[in-house]
């Protein structure tokens, strides 16, 4: 079989530079029938490294990127202030994005007004796969801007984002102080500066990683395998092994063993992507060098990934 592929990038991992010209999966084509050799089983490994004894040297999106993108990829989230009895109060909301500054935008209610200049937060979620819950949560001071432009430019971007009008009597912006980014449930969260938010960039490849995934997924499993054999360092065996998600600098996979246990991998692409031609591209080309590999057509010119991380034991 031939490998189909997308594209990643991790400090840890230097991958040759090999870009496939096309950016459709499954264009490689099989060495020639001259040359013989026998099909060997998959077999996949990978080896866990402790965190206290690792430099984490992997090229990773920041936070404060991985926030940006979450916002952008959302309209939905709980939204949660103190109220005048002091009993915190959360509530599900919308929210547009301003795309400069990534400040959220909510339309309240005429229930809600008393939320108007309280300390709040928004909290908003992204599904990977159904395999990993990534989040933000901005904290941050909800008021109403009283200038009539800036009230016009906010109606003008909740449109955009729900091709409907905002009463401008409810419409809010909540200024972001401070972003707690959480990978997953139950993780150590990291708070990203409002200014490093403001910054930051949502990943080029947002609005196609959720498709990406599900392609690969759905068509591409042995190259998933493939990359776990070839790609990462061996020591436990892999029964099964998923694409996260797929973004700038590199994928993340999700591995599990034989005793239900499972890690999470990252694997870098040769270079940055900018678009879903380029992942693409680079995807095929891993395929490529990994299958050669896997038969012995090339050797190995590249340090394996070696950093996995424990993330579940599941119950027998």
């Amino acid at each position: 079989m031939v490998p189909h592929a997308q594209s990643m990038t991790t400090s840890s991992v230097v991958l040759p530079s090999i870009i496939c010209s096309s950016p459709k999966l499954a264009l490689f084509r099989p060495p020639p029938k001259s040359i013989a050799f026998k099909s060997l089983p998959l077999r996949c490994s990978v080896s866990t490294v402790l965190e206290s004894n690792t430099t984490n040297t992997m090229k990773t999106i920041t936070p404060a990127e991985v926030s940006r993108t979450i916002m952008e990829l959302s309209s939905v989230g709980t939204f949660s202030t103190a109220t005048q009895d002091t009993w915190p109060l959360a509530v599900g909301v919308r929210f547009a994005i301003d795309p400069q500054q990534g400040t959220p935008i909510i339309c309240l209610s005429a229930s809600h007004q008393h939320f108007n200049n309280s300390n709040s937060t928004l909290n908003v979620q992204l599904d990977q796969c159904g395999l990993r819950t990534t989040q933000c949560t901005i904290q941050g001071t909800l008021h109403r801007p009283h200038d009539h432009i800036a009230l016009k430019k906010l109606e003008s971007l909740w449109e955009k984002r729900f091709r409907e009008k905002a009463d401008n009597n409810f419409i809010h912006i909540l200024q972001v102080e401070r972003v707690l980014q959480m990978d997953n449930f139950m993780e150590d969260g990291v708070w990203v500066t409002s200014s490093d938010y403001t910054l930051a960039n949502a990943d080029p490849l947002r609005d196609c990683a959720e498709q990406l995934v599900h392609e690969i997924n759905t068509n591409n499993m042995e190259d998933v395998l493939r990359f776990c054999n070839v790609y990462v360092e061996s020591d436990v065996q892999v029964s099964q092994a998923k694409m996260v998600w797929v973004d700038r600098l590199g994928f993340d996979i999700h591995i599990y063993s034989p005793q239900n246990d499972v890690y999470e991998v990252r694997i870098p692409f040769p270079r940055e992507v900018t678009g879903e031609k380029g992942a693409k591209s680079s995807f095929n080309g891993m395929s490529q060098l990994a299958w050669e590999v896997e038969r012995n057509y090339c050797g190995l010119e590249f340090e394996k990934v070696k950093q996995l991380k424990k993330i579940a034991s599941k119950i027998q």
